[in-house]
């Protein structure tokens, strides 16, 4: 049974510091291509004058590829899609994707979906609007592990079609790419994602139907970056519940004594939990105590 939370505003250090990072790099690859003379959402300034190109900055490209002080970058699950389109798997690939799976392997693969993806922030804006114009919605049951399937058939679908299939129809391609690149690849399933969140469920495709969750779900067991449960502080409110953006049922074995750790690939690492808890029972915490206590 739930325990009433004491009377207290949840912080928002956790927020504040995932907004900064969200909007740092928004503004990051976009500087790239304003630095260049160019404009923002495909648009070209005007002058007769030739341009310098974005790839001439020290960052430029986009989430699915890019370019970062002199080292070239690739989205694993994008190379994994054009790996099974074109039936070939090139060892510079993989080079190229490598240290993004080594940074995220190390952190936590879904930091990805809630430091960086601009459809989580987005749908977080969404949100708020949604809860601001006092809109209802359900929150309808999706299992959190189907978003893993959804990977592999994208996969196999990939391969089936010769064509890299998430990035025909990613909702992130339509905020990243489009901001940068006037793209509208993605821009109807941004539409139909943002529909869902307003009028069927909450979160349902950052929870349970994104194929670049369930690749970065599969990484997350591997994380040194962990919620922390102090089960002394513990008054079983809930509100940590109630905040998360992966899914309440991963904190349930911590929440339940069941583990000092919140163990789930779903998790995020987004610090929305140590926010809201009232007793500041949670907490993130770096290093390889997690598994010391989960063996």
């Amino acid at each position: 049974m739930s325990t009433q939370a004491p009377n207290r505003l949840p912080r928002k250090r956790w927020l504040a510091a995932r907004r900064i990072v969200q909007l740092s790099m928004l503004l990051a690859f976009a500087a790239a291509v304003l630095a260049s003379g160019w404009g923002l959402f495909g648009l070209v300034q005007g002058t007769d004058d030739p341009l310098p190109t974005p790839s001439e900055t020290p960052l430029y490209g986009t989430l699915s590829s890019s370019h970062v002080v002199g080292l070239d970058l690739l989205d694993p699950f994008a190379m994994l899609q054009v790996a099974a389109a074109s039936k070939s798997l090139s060892p510079d690939w993989l080079l190229l994707a490598l240290p993004v799976v080594i940074l995220y392997a190390a952190v936590r693969g879904r930091a990805f979906c809630g430091w960086i993806c601009p459809v989580n922030l987005l749908l977080e804006g969404v949100d708020w609007l949604r809860k601001k114009a006092g809109l209802e919605v359900a929150e309808r049951s999706v299992p959190r592990h189907a978003k893993l399937w959804v990977a592999l058939g994208v996969i196999v679908a990939s391969a089936a079609t010769s064509i890299p299939v998430f990035e025909a129809f990613s909702p992130i391609s339509a905020v990243n790419k489009g901001i940068l690149l006037g793209s509208v690849t993605g821009l109807w399933t941004l539409v139909a994602v943002i529909a869902l969140e307003l009028f069927w469920t909450h979160r349902v495709w950052c929870r349970a139907l994104c194929p670049l969750g369930g690749f970065y779900e599969a990484l997350g067991r591997f994380g040194l970056v962990n919620v922390r449960v102090d089960h002394e502080a513990c008054i079983h409110c809930d509100a940590c519940k109630e905040a998360c953006l992966a899914d309440p049922e991963i904190l349930h074995p911590a929440l339940a004594n069941q583990a000092d750790f919140v163990c789930a690939g779903d998790c995020m690492a987004c610090g929305r939990c140590v926010d809201a808890c009232p007793t500041e029972a949670l907490s993130i915490k770096a290093g390889f105590d997690h598994y010391r206590a989960n063996r």
